[in-house]
């Protein structure tokens, strides 16, 4: 059966939902980002784009190429308000989706255009978007998705298109070879050296040089100047929550030691928030005492993935919660209300320096591990002092929610917030 796979994505969606709440902002260079010369764009308006301007550019660069530009800092709540309208819109309409950020979406319509027609349906849904959130949305459908996604990219701004089946490698060929996903800039420099600029010239080259070149990635991206693509839409679920605990082989009351392995603990949570693009906005710590009576409190805070904020809350969650001094035998921390989103989110609050290091620091976790490299404060939690405690479990959410919590309740009165 011949596949039919859809790629949607909202157009300059933190702009556009800028535009949505203030209508003045239409037609006007906007960027969205930090506020301060030391952010960074996060997104901008076309009108911007225009001025050379592109997201990820210093706010201060923006700002000297467009002094008229209008900066919004941005609103994380409703752009995950209307992403989530969005999703919802999708999910009653079509039979598998996969959200694969805030703004963007693949469809499988495979066996629907007996009954529809394929391409008049993905019209149909994204009409229906547009009436009903006002915002612009483009999409392509083609075979598999990364014809797809390349062909949204072509469909921009605010359109529509298909590649028709065997069609791939012809709608391909005059692309640039940037328009390939997996060509980011040192892969593109790289290809540029030897005389690479079309998709064409690609096609053309034998798989065995590319391979040579660029390893086993050189066969993923001669496949894919070829339009060929054999992975699946994967279903969509929503991730409430992600959450982890560590229970010692001895009952402690070392605070100095019970913070290290917090600040561990919140490292590698945050580092599992940044590889599934998720931000949190609630932050959970959780004590179990020697007798078994079992304490959490919780703090709501802007949306983040940055480990400096979050290690800060815990730390002070911890402090209020810790009132007893008495021996500690499990700790645990969990970050839910979770929403997609990466490092653009952070980017509004002028932290640029601190995600460049938590980008540097999560290459090597994803070339070396996730313990490659870490706070010297977190360090310890790792050296598997058995003398103190046992092993770290990550749960999910569903599973963690059926443990038994034995919370006193007078207890539980004298604390600000147990939930």
């Amino acid at each position: 059966m011949d596949r039919n796979v859809v790629h949607m994505d909202l157009d300059s969606f933190f702009v556009s939902v800028e535009r949505r709440l203030n209508p003045k902002l239409e037609g006007k260079p906007v960027l969205v980002g930090g506020s301060s010369d030391r952010g960074v764009v996060a997104s901008c308006s076309y009108e911007a784009r225009a001025f050379g301007i592109h997201s990820a550019m210093p706010m201060k660069t923006a700002r000297q190429l467009c002094p008229d530009a209008i900066v919004v800092k941005g609103d994380h709540e409703q752009y995950s308000y209307f992403s989530n309208m969005v999703t919802d819109i999708i999910k009653e309409n079509v039979p598998l989706y996969e959200k694969t950020s805030i703004d963007e979406f693949y469809i499988d319509l495979t066996g629907m255009d007996r009954f529809f027609g394929c391409y008049k349906l993905a019209g149909e849904l994204r009409q229906r978007i547009m009436r009903e959130t006002a915002l612009p949305i483009s999409f392509a459908l083609s075979a598999n998705k990364t014809v797809s996604k390349i062909g949204t990219g072509q469909a921009k701004p605010n359109g529509q298109m298909q590649i028709p089946l065997g069609n791939e490698k012809e709608f391909l060929a005059p692309l640039s070879i940037r328009k390939i996903p997996m060509v980011g800039e040192k892969t593109y420099q790289l290809l540029r050296s030897m005389g690479v600029e079309k998709v064409k010239t690609m096609q053309e080259m034998p798989v065995q040089l590319l391979q040579q070149v660029l390893g086993e990635n050189g066969i993923v991206l001669w496949k894919k100047a070829h339009g060929i693509d054999t992975s699946p839409v994967e279903p969509y679920n929503e991730r409430k929550s992600i959450s982890t605990e560590c229970t010692f082989e001895k009952d402690t009351i070392d605070v100095a030691h019970l913070k290290r392995v917090f600040i561990s603990m919140t490292e590698k949570l945050t580092y599992q928030l940044r590889a599934e693009e998720k931000l949190t906005s609630c932050v959970t710590v959780k004590i179990r005492y020697s007798d078994f009576n079992t304490y959490t409190m919780q703090m709501r805070i802007p949306y983040t993935a940055l480990d400096e904020t979050l290690i800060e809350k815990v730390k002070e969650l911890f402090d209020k919660l810790y009132q007893k001094r008495m021996l500690i035998r499990m700790v645990g921390i969990r970050f839910s209300h979770l929403i997609q989103g990466t490092y653009q989110f952070d980017l509004f609050n002028d932290m640029s320096e601190k995600i460049q290091l938590s980008q540097a620091m999560d290459k090597l976790r994803n070339k070396f591990g996730n313990t490659a490299v870490m706070r010297a404060a977190g360090i310890d939690l790792d050296k598997r002092d058995t003398s103190l405690f046992g092993s770290v479990k990550s749960l999910p959410a569903e599973q963690k929610n059926k443990q038994t919590t034995n919370v006193s309740q007078n207890n539980a009165a004298q604390l600000p917030h147990v939930l």
